[in-house]
């Protein structure tokens, strides 16, 4: 039998060129997407590598951010910098900064409603929190709302109806009705209280008590919040981040150095997760093995397995890193 001869043509520079960018367009896309943690008093984000945890780069953004917030449409994350009054919008997939939006006074957290209308910013330092209309590309202040003292966090309903922050120096809980931009009630809590987290049938808010050991609940059903229970999880409770299964949510407790789960059908805590050298905000890992969160004290992100319950790596970052997301996440309810 005759052998085959095979001819080989040399590609044309475009023709290489064209295929070394798709080859490089796969490789893109099924790489894991970054993990952002946003330091605080450097002013800036840690860009980290969730393959070989190492910090990529930092990306600059101004004074004083505290809090991070993915958009809900996934499309960008925000940060607030509340001393440089701004937000840097950050592509969540390549990690370039997107834009920067000035004149919002005061951005210490901040939150999207659901529906992507209504944009609310919490003003720790001035006491207000606003209220801005969102048309998809610009955000115009719908009115603001003075509260009580030194405003932190802020939850809003599924519905995209209503919005609650706590009062961090007056011990308040209030609410405010996104149509109108009225408040609805005041309501007074435990000590610092902290972060918000509602459950997703809108009918409960548990409230971390960062002046206390553990995590009051609220019935908000009715005209007026009813508190149900507090539950014991460890001093300084804090930051929430759902696990992804629509029953538990996690809350760090910053004092206790350590993490609680707690079941938001039957309102007890769980589980228990050592989370060293003040633990803050998380994010949780797609699979929901992993949590993510800031050890503010420790210049480090911190990785928990669950499974295991035990720490299994520390990155190191910048100064007091506060905020973790990444776009590779677990259900946020």
């Amino acid at each position: 039998m005759k052998a085959l001869s095979v001819k080989f043509f040399p590609l044309s520079k475009g023709l290489l060129a064209l295929f070394c960018l798709i080859a490089a367009t796969q490789i893109w896309a099924s790489a894991p997407n970054p993990v952002f943690v946003l330091n605080s008093l450097d002013g800036n984000v840690s860009v980290i590598d969730p393959v070989s945890w190492k910090e990529l780069k930092r990306i600059p953004t101004g004074k004083e951010p505290h809090h991070l917030y993915m958009t809900p449409d996934e499309k960008s994350v925000i940060v607030a910098n509340a001393l440089s009054d701004s937000l840097t919008f950050i592509d969540p997939r390549t990690a370039e900064v997107q834009r920067t939006v000035r004149g919002i006074i005061d951005p210490y957290q901040l939150r999207f409603s659901p529906d992507m209308k209504w944009f609310v910013t919490a003003a720790n330092r001035l006491n207000h929190v606003d209220i801005y209309r969102w048309d998809g590309t610009d955000l115009t202040l719908a009115k603001r709302i003075l509260t009580g003292k030194t405003p932190s966090h802020v939850w809003i309903d599924s519905k995209s109806t209503t919005a609650w922050a706590t009062m961090q120096d007056s011990d308040e809980l209030v609410a405010i009705d996104l149509p109108t931009q009225t408040l609805k009630w005041r309501f007074k809590t435990g000590p610092m209280p902290a972060d918000v987290f509602g459950t997703p049938d809108d009918r409960h808010l548990l409230v971390g008590l960062t002046g206390g050991d553990g995590v009051e609940v609220y019935d908000v059903s009715g005209p007026q919040p009813r508190l149900v229970k507090t539950i014991p999880t460890g001093a300084g409770a804090h930051a929430f981040r759902a696990a992804g299964d629509r029953k538990h949510v996690y809350v760090s407790n910053r004092v206790a150095d350590t993490i609680s789960k707690i079941n938001y059908q039957s309102f007890e805590a769980v589980e228990r997760y050592p989370a060293p050298s003040g633990p803050d905000c998380m994010d949780v890992s797609a699979d929901g093995r992993y949590i993510l969160v800031a050890s503010r004290w420790a210049k480090k992100l911190t990785v928990i397995d669950t499974t295991t319950k035990s720490v299994v790596r520390q990155i190191p970052v910048g100064k007091s890193p506060h905020g973790v997301w990444t776009l590779d996440h677990a259900p946020r309810q």
